[in-house]
């Protein structure tokens, strides 16, 4: 079953994230921007988390989650462990939640905002984890670039 699937991909691109946010040789550069760059790796890991147990966790799972994603951006220097336990949470939120999910749960529809055109559960999840890649992959070059 695709959630099967979904589960493998987001566990797969929740542990990199975790790896990325370990690989900064200098902790202080998670939160580093620059004129060219507006977004922080520790930024985008508060990002990608509060999106998951929002859409995810709350949304569908019910999980009591209440998004503050102004925070996810303006927050900083958040203690790397604390990010990584956030990683940790949400990873067995997500599984907890689509292992649950039936073929039936997959086709309702899925609606985030009042004007926005409808979709199903099961296309929203896999906008979601390429959300999460996406943000992963300027993690990684954020790192890259700026962690040297």
């Amino acid at each position: 079953m695709l959630t099967d699937t979904l589960i493998k991909l987001y566990t797969r691109d929740l542990e990199a994230l975790k790896k990325e946010v370990n690989a900064y040789t200098d902790e202080s550069k998670l939160w580093l921007v620059t004129k060219d760059i507006s977004n922080s790796a520790g930024n985008l890991c508060l990002h990608i988390v509060g999106n998951l147990n929002h859409f995810i966790g709350e949304t569908i799972g019910d999980s009591g989650y209440v998004r503050q994603r102004d925070l996810e951006f303006s927050l900083k220097d958040v203690p790397r462990e604390d990010l990584i336990k956030q990683v940790d949470d949400t990873i067995v939120v997500v599984s907890r939640v689509l292992k649950d999910l039936t073929e039936n749960d997959l086709q309702k529809e899925y609606k985030r905002r009042v004007f926005e055109d409808t979709m199903t559960t099961e296309y929203f999840l896999v906008h979601l984890v390429m959300h999460l890649s996406y943000h992963l992959g300027q993690i990684n070059y954020h790192r890259r670039l700026l962690d040297s």
